[in-house]
Order: C-alpha cells, then structure tokens, then sequence
C-alpha cells in the first residue's frame, strides 16, 4: 500500500488521538505510529520533534480552529469583548466536547505531575495572547511598569480561569453539559463585572476635580 503523503499538521494530530484512545498509551515510537498510520517517519519530524511537543499543540489547535470558525463570523467580529469572550468559550468547548474522551486521557494521565500544565503550555500562550488583544477595558493608569503589572494580572486571572472552567466541564455529569453552559456565562459574565472600570474611573475624575478645586481656592 503507497504511503499517505499529503498530510497536514490535523492528520496527525487525528493519528495520534486515535492512538492513544485504542491502545491507552502513547505510541513507543515515532517509527511505530507512523506505521501504524501508514506515512513515512520523516512526515512526522516535519512537524514535531517528539510526542510532547505534539500532546501541547493538540490543545493549541483545539484553540487555534475555534478562534478560526469564529473569526468567519460577522455577528462575532461586532461583539464587545465580554460577547466575543462567551463566544469564544461556547465554541471551545464544543469542540473540547467534540473531543472529551482525548481531553480527558490527556489531562487524567498528568494530574498530579508538574507535566500536566506543561501538556496545556501552548494552549496557555495563546489564550493569554487573545486576552491581551481582545480590547478588555481597562484603568488607564499612564505608568507602564504598572500597567504591565494590570495586563499580566488580567492575563493570569483569565487562564486561571479557564482552568477551573475546564475542570468543572470533566465533572460536569449533566445532559448536554447543560451545567457547564451556565458554568460558562456565570463565570464570564461575573468576571467582567468585577472588571467594569467606569465606577473607578468616575471615582478618579472626581479625586482630580476635588484636587484641582482645592489648589484654585487656595
């Protein structure tokens, strides 16, 4: 049988869940998957250097096609960051969904161990950068040491959030996964609530009016 030669970086993320769900373990070998999967080795190094490298960008990708079947969107690219966040969320998870018996052999194996975060490596860089560029209001505070610090901060609360998101979901035994919907808005909303920076700012202005009053009267 020739062997398949137009593979894409998909096609072998595709090989390689299969694998491990029908045999309960990683592959042995680069030489053995490939095999298994009737392409040639070196078609596998074009696009890893190792399985570890392709267990992080399993979950990159799971990003990577729902920011992409967003981004088609035209309804999407109208919404305020709050609505693109909740669109972004629903759409990930269907497509963790999609994928729950991978996802949760793949995070299972390591969830105790200091390589499970590194399996979600990847997915962290690229989250935290859509955060960073998604437009989330924030108190212009005009001192960039400290406005590093904010955006970090906003960073980090995100990711941490969806972790605990993704953790809810594993346990969410309800119809549909119904729970983790609500899970979902709850969360996004209540944080972006949290986030609302119009009342500090108002505070902020009116400091300065009061400041700039008293310095007059003086």
């Amino acid at each position: 049988m020739a062997k398949k030669k137009n593979l894409t970086n998909n096609d072998i993320i595709s090989f390689y869940m299969d694998y491990v769900l029908e045999h309960g373990e990683q592959p042995k070998t680069v030489y053995a998957f490939t095999k298994a999967n009737n392409f040639e080795e070196q078609k596998f190094y074009e696009f890893y250097g190792s399985f570890e490298a392709l267990e992080k960008n399993v979950f990159k990708a799971f990003f990577e096609n729902s920011l992409h079947m967003l981004e088609k969107s035209d309804d999407y690219q109208s919404f305020d960051p709050r609505n693109k966040l909740l669109s972004f969320y629903f759409t990930f998870f269907e497509n963790l969904t999609a994928n729950r018996s991978y996802v949760k052999y793949a995070l299972e194996q390591h969830k105790n161990s200091m390589k499970g975060l590194a399996v979600l490596s990847e997915l962290k860089h690229v989250f935290t950068k859509y955060i960073e560029h998604l437009g989330i209001d924030l108190i212009d505070i005009k001192q960039e040491q400290l406005d590093r610090i904010q955006t970090r901060g906003l960073k980090e609360t995100a990711w941490f959030q969806l972790l605990l998101t993704m953790k809810f979901w594993m346990d969410d035994t309800s119809a549909g996964f119904e729970k983790t919907d609500i899970f979902i808005e709850k969360s996004v909303n209540t944080s972006f609530d949290v986030l609302d920076v119009a009342p500090v700012r108002s505070l902020i202005d009116f400091g300065k009016f009061i400041f700039k009053e008293k310095i007059q009267m003086n």
